[in-house]
């Protein structure tokens, strides 16, 4: 049985010069596994985006760090960062528009989820769904996430909510 053609291009990678270890072997078994992609689809979905090609790639907190300090200033690792792109391509596959790349810390995941008081499942889905808005152009100026505080920026609404219809999926 063919699989069905996905309406999304999502394009996975881990940190070139990272070596699995005991430390981030889930980080290579998730990438490995399909899950994002899945996920991300049901995304998009969600959003009613199509023909989106997003680059997802996971590191460690140095990495994401060198890219925090140069392009935002600010000399710490953080947990996701997104890069807008825009431009769009034709191959025989169809027109594809290049929403961007998310950079996401695996190393920062744990220590955010145990910050929120979520699973690390939990957590990453937050982060996936946050990108993908951000690619797309949603901006939620200072307002962030803090627990027991209700959201009320749109961009963080619209991420709340997507949130509770993907309760039933396990990436990690």
């Amino acid at each position: 049985m063919e699989e069905p053609k996905r309406k999304n291009r999502i394009l996975l990678s881990i940190q070139e010069n990272l070596e699995r270890n005991e430390a981030n072997a889930w980080v290579f078994d998730l990438v490995e596994s399909g899950k994002i992609e899945d996920f991300e689809e049901r995304v998009l979905e969600k959003f009613g985006y199509d023909d989106e090609e997003i680059s997802i790639m996971f590191c460690d907190d140095e990495f994401i760090r060198d890219f925090n300090k140069r392009d935002r200033g600010i000399d710490s690792a953080t947990d996701i960062l997104e890069y807008e792109n825009g431009d769009e391509y034709e191959d025989e596959e169809g027109r594809w528009y290049i929403a961007g790349d998310m950079l996401i810390s695996f190393e920062t995941l744990p220590k955010n989820a145990e910050y929120f008081g979520v699973e690390m499942n939990d957590e990453l889905k937050r982060l996936l769904v946050h990108g993908t808005l951000h690619l797309n152009g949603y901006d939620h100026g200072d307002a962030h996430v803090e627990p027991g505080v209700e959201v009320t920026d749109e961009m963080l609404k619209m991420q709340e909510d997507a949130l509770k219809e993907f309760l039933d999926v396990r990436l990690v």
